[in-house]
């Protein structure tokens, strides 16, 4: 990368950082069940009328598996009317935001629910955009702090532990048209309430377990290891690689064991809440670009990718690489900062092998590496402050290591 672009970069990202303290963060209430929110619902406060109708933005799987079972039969014991907006995709796309938007208006609704992971949670706050901007498309309010207005009341249900939108500013919608990804990121967007209920999730499969789960250690370890950090951020994302490292394994082997499981709903949570005043990195924008051109799913992306870009970061991460290999209990502090991050990459590493993450990803096609690329590099600089930047040629070589050799040809 040209020095002026790296000097553009810092400069854009210390005006972010030197503007921290007085943006309008805020963390959602944390509330334990399905119960305690319909309670919430149904009282006033001076900032909140009771709610009379909600729409609840979910998956057929979420519904088939019976766990938005609890929320309908809390909602209709309170005497809450709702409506079931089931057709988000993996990767929610621009339909699936005017679909629900639609059933939003026919309904008067005045309450966004998300059950699911973050694909449930970005479609709910796109449509709470669409609510508050119901002149705009969802496109229209693309990229950073273009959404000024309050959202409709907002609550995240995660039923994985894994993407932190329950705390996060953003959404990411798909545009199928264009084959791409765009994020929308302004504070408005982070939910009101979040319920972390373990029973929600104890019937997750051991796959997605261990690739949601990977993701929450994804956005901690980016967050941490970023130079936006802040005392509160740090602290966050120590804790919840703390937790995952003690928890992600129990969670993946036993679905039922309700304690690992709460652990990596509050790691997840403690790691959203990290990401989004310090950011992420590269493995996150590399991630976003596979997603949008060939809808591989989130979590998957990040864990495959993550090791790699740590070690391309080299000296730049090693410190705080090997701060993060103490706190996880990997590596002491007589090592040196290069051995630590080495043993914590490797512990990264056996963590995906042993919980069946493959080390590549499948449907790359060489000839599309280059946009890959230029998609990561423009998603990522200047916005996240990374140990090292790097461009769209420095980025190149990370899509080929996780590209399988069997689409060596195409």
């Amino acid at each position: 990368m040209f020095f002026i672009k790296k000097l553009w970069c810092r400069v854009f990202q210390l005006g972010f950082r030197l503007a921290l303290p007085i943006l309008p963060y805020r963390k959602p209430e944390i509330l334990a069940s399905c119960e305690e929110l319909c309670t919430m619902l149904t009282h006033k406060t001076a900032h909140r009328v009771p709610a009379q109708s909600v729409l609840i933005v979910t998956d057929r799987g979420i519904v088939q598996n019976g766990l938005c079972t609890p929320l309908c039969d809390a909602l209709s014991a309170n005497g809450i009317g709702y409506t079931v907006y089931d057709g988000t995709q993996p990767n929610p796309t621009v339909d699936n935001v005017e679909d629900a938007y639609a059933l939003w208006c026919e309904h008067h609704c005045d309450t966004l629910i998300a059950v699911g992971g973050g694909s449930a949670m970005d479609c709910a706050k796109a449509v709470g955009v669409r609510a508050a901007y119901p002149g705009r498309k969802i496109g229209q309010s693309a990229g950073i702090l273009r959404v000024w207005r309050s959202l409709p009341t907002l609550i995240a249900i995660p039923t994985t532990a894994g993407t932190g939108s329950e705390t996060t500013l953003a959404a990411v919608i798909t545009d199928p048209a264009r084959k791409h990804k765009y994020a929308i990121m302004s504070f408005p967007l982070i939910p009101h309430f979040a319920v972390l209920d373990p029973t929600l999730t104890k019937t997750l499969p051991p796959h997605l377990t261990a690739t949601t789960g990977m993701d929450a250690l994804t956005h901690a370890v980016e967050a941490y290891i970023g130079r936006s950090t802040t005392k509160e951020t740090r602290a966050l994302a120590v804790s919840a690689v703390k937790r995952i490292f003690a928890n992600i394994e129990r969670a993946y082997r036993d679905g039922s064991d309700l304690c690992a499981r709460e652990e990596m709903l509050h790691a997840a949570y403690e790691a959203g809440a990290a990401f989004s005043k310090s950011y992420v990195g590269y493995v996150h924008a590399l991630a976003h670009a596979l997603g949008g051109r060939y809808g591989t799913p989130h979590g998957l992306a990040n864990a495959v990718i993550l090791p790699y870009v740590l070690e391309g970061y080299g000296a730049s991460a090693h410190k705080k690489l090997h701060k993060l290999g103490i706190a996880a209990g990997i590596c002491t502090g007589h090592d040196t900062p290069a051995d630590g991050a080495r043993s914590f990459i490797a512990a990264i590493r056996m963590l995906n092998e042993r919980m069946g993450i493959p080390k590549t990803i499948d449907g790359i096609r060489r000839d599309d590496i280059p946009i890959l690329s230029a998609q990561a590099a423009n998603e990522a600089n200047p916005l996240y402050p990374v140990p090292r930047l790097m461009d769209a040629a420095e980025l190149t070589p990370f899509l080929n290591m996780i590209t399988g050799e069997h689409h060596e040809n195409l």
